[in-house]
């Protein structure tokens, strides 16, 4: 999809230049931060091996290359690109992108911004950005929701037993954890993070060190 910039230019049009920064505020507490930072870590360890893909979190995405100073640049939660090249960017930008939009966007609620993503920002993703799958999810009081778009209209993704919403894109579950936002895999199998892989192995290594002890079997000899 290419990006054709209006014939008109009305005052409040800036002409950025073609290296742009992002340019987003902090995330608003904490359990935003390490949320975001989370799913981030968690899809880039399962992925590790993939260099067809690109996510991030509270990153601009400009869509106008007449930029609207108040309206045509967003700034997701957490999203993800498919089909491009897995590398660090400043920002993303669609029309240096081969018109690429995000596969998947998740918004994390606040009291202050919970209006917006819902209404306004649903809207852009769905009717602008196109996006395939949208998520919502409050860290304060766990509200979770997910909507697959459908015709051009997005429609309530329905959860499983467990509550977990599918992903058809990602091709993981979403569901929430010990109060967190976290991938499963399609056997049900949480998605860890780097250091709960690294904290597994530990233990695997305690547990066999203390089973070769019972048998009277020196580790250091194996």
């Amino acid at each position: 999809m290419s990006v054709t910039p209006d014939l008109a230019t009305p005052e409040d049009v800036i002409f950025p230049p073609g290296d742009l920064y992002s340019d987003e505020p902090p995330l608003e507490s904490d359990l935003h931060r390490l949320q975001m930072t989370l799913l981030i870590q968690c899809l880039e360890w399962l992925w590790r091996s993939r260099d067809d893909f690109y996510a991030s979190g509270n990153v601009t995405i400009y869509y106008s290359p007449r930029q609207r100073k108040s309206e045509d640049f967003r700034s997701p939660d957490f999203f993800v690109v498919l089909g491009t090249e897995h590398k660090p960017r400043k920002s993303w930008v669609v029309w240096q992108e081969g018109g690429n939009y995000p596969n998947v966007i998740v918004e994390l609620l606040s009291d202050s911004t919970a209006t917006i993503d819902k209404d306004l920002k649903k809207e852009i993703y769905q009717n602008t950005f196109r996006t395939p799958e949208y998520f919502w999810f409050d860290p304060n009081n766990l509200e979770f929701a997910g909507f697959v778009l459908v015709a051009g209209k997005y429609q309530p993704l329905s959860p499983n037993t467990q509550g977990w919403l599918w992903s058809q894109q990602l091709e993981l579950y979403l569901g929430v954890y010990q109060e967190k936002l976290r991938f499963f895999t399609v056997e049900g199998e949480l998605v860890p993070t780097p250091e709960e892989v690294a904290q597994q192995e530990m233990q695997r290594n305690q547990r066999l060190a203390a089973k070769l002890q019972e048998l009277g079997v020196d580790p250091d000899t194996i």
